[in-house]
């Protein structure tokens, strides 16, 4: 089939800002498709002309209604950076598309402080929760977000105070590229801007306060950063598993078992692209792993509460399983192998001689490497200091071949 859908990025600057090309795009369209505001800046011709309905798949759905007609998306900016070509090329093949991307809010907003874009953390918090903060606030770092509407300036200056933050400069970018573009900065702790445009982008340059809360984005988080009932995979063990895991951008894990979560938070740590669904059924445990989620910056781990092997059914494939609980469970570790493709990573944890005998029957029958992993913590022992061990843990690590 033709290239029948286009998908052009437009500017606060509208038409004018346009290569002759995507303007004869918008000319010569059957169905223009756009929010009331890129509407506007469309002289009234002959075309149909359709505005984003909520929810936003209801309008998704009557664009491929008019597959083969001449149908023109006007986006903001770039449409394939968190923009609706994203979405729209879910559903359609880009073999069918034809995109024409406009500057991002986000080159804007670094062409206007100086900022090398290739040095800064871009996210967008428009729909999003405000907890991805927690996952990439640190020392010195400088982040671009895309604002929900005009009440997130002001969240993202408490959220950044709150995490010991306050010193941080924020700069709003309001209307970027149209003639009313209007720039405010200020600190976080003391951010009292009164009313902001809706179209903001939001600049964080970010400056530690004395309490200021620095996470490592490395795994094996302090033991004290997870609200736990003791089900804790612990700080080096919990370092050696990710690393047995071998997270690779784009995949997902199961973490089966899940606890509080700690193994599926610190692989979703590792790689913006990387996802995972954390498998529990005890529902005083799902709530801790949603609250330590957040408070890491990962609110987008998937929560399935449920006991496996039966709340594993349907399921996305996952490219690793890891099995920190329920070994004893009939089939378990059989059904979390079936699951996996080939090149995929089974790595399970036992702490009880029934559990290590389970990793040896496993390892004999489909083979991997078992590891011993004993971790002692120097602690006081009246006046003196000396070794407390930790429980020893087996784990098995295998690829699938």
């Amino acid at each position: 089939m033709s290239r029948w859908l286009t998908i052009i990025g437009l500017g606060e600057e509208g038409l004018d800002a346009l290569s002759p090309v995507a303007r004869k795009h918008i000319e010569q369209a059957q169905t223009l498709v756009g929010g009331a505001r890129h509407l506007a800046k469309v002289p009234n011709g002959t075309a149909e002309r359709l505005t984003w309905a909520s929810p936003l798949t209801l309008t998704v759905e009557q664009i491929l209604h008019r597959r083969g007609r001449r149908v023109v998306v006007l986006a903001t900016g770039d449409p394939l950076w968190f923009g609706i070509g994203v979405t729209l090329l879910r559903a359609v093949p880009v073999q069918e598309t034809f995109i024409l991307p406009g500057v991002s809010a986000f080159a804007l907003a670094a062409a206007r402080l100086g900022w090398p874009l290739a040095e800064v953390e871009c996210l967008t918090l428009h729909g999003r929760s405000l907890a991805l903060l927690n996952g990439v606030v640190a020392p010195g770092a400088r982040l671009l977000l895309l604002s929900s509407d005009d009440t997130t300036p002001m969240a993202v200056a408490k959220a950044l105070t709150a995490l010991g933050y306050g010193p941080s400069r924020l700069t709003v970018l309001e209307n970027m590229g149209g003639a009313d573009e209007h720039h405010v900065a200020g600190t976080a702790e003391d951010w009292s801007v009164g009313e902001t445009l809706p179209l903001n982008t939001i600049a964080v340059d970010c400056i530690a306060g004395d309490a200021a809360i620095v996470r490592a984005r490395v795994p094996g988080l302090p033991d004290d950063a997870y609200r736990h009932d003791g089900q804790l995979t612990k700080r080096e063990v919990r370092a050696a598993t990710i690393a047995a895991l071998a997270p690779t951008p784009g995949e997902r894990l199961w973490d089966v078992g899940a606890g509080c979560g700690s193994i599926a938070i610190e692989w979703l740590r590792c790689h913006r692209t990387l996802a995972a669904t954390a498998v529990e059924r005890e529902p005083e445990r799902c709530a801790m792993i949603l609250d330590n989620a957040s408070a890491l910056g990962v609110p987008h781990l998937e929560l399935v509460e449920g006991e496996a092997p039966a709340a594993l059914e349907g399921l996305p494939r996952p490219d690793a399983v890891f099995v920190g609980g329920g070994l004893a469970m009939p089939g378990l570790l059989e059904r979390c192998w079936e699951a996996l493709p080939f090149g995929g990573r089974l790595v399970a944890n036992a702490v009880t001689l029934e559990g290590e005998a389970r990793l040896l029957a496993f390892r004999d029958e489909f083979g991997g490497a078992l590891t011993r992993i004993a971790v002692s913590r120097a602690e006081r022992i009246g006046a003196y200091t000396g070794w407390r061990p930790n429980m020893p843990v087996t784990q098995l690590a295998a690829v699938k071949r």
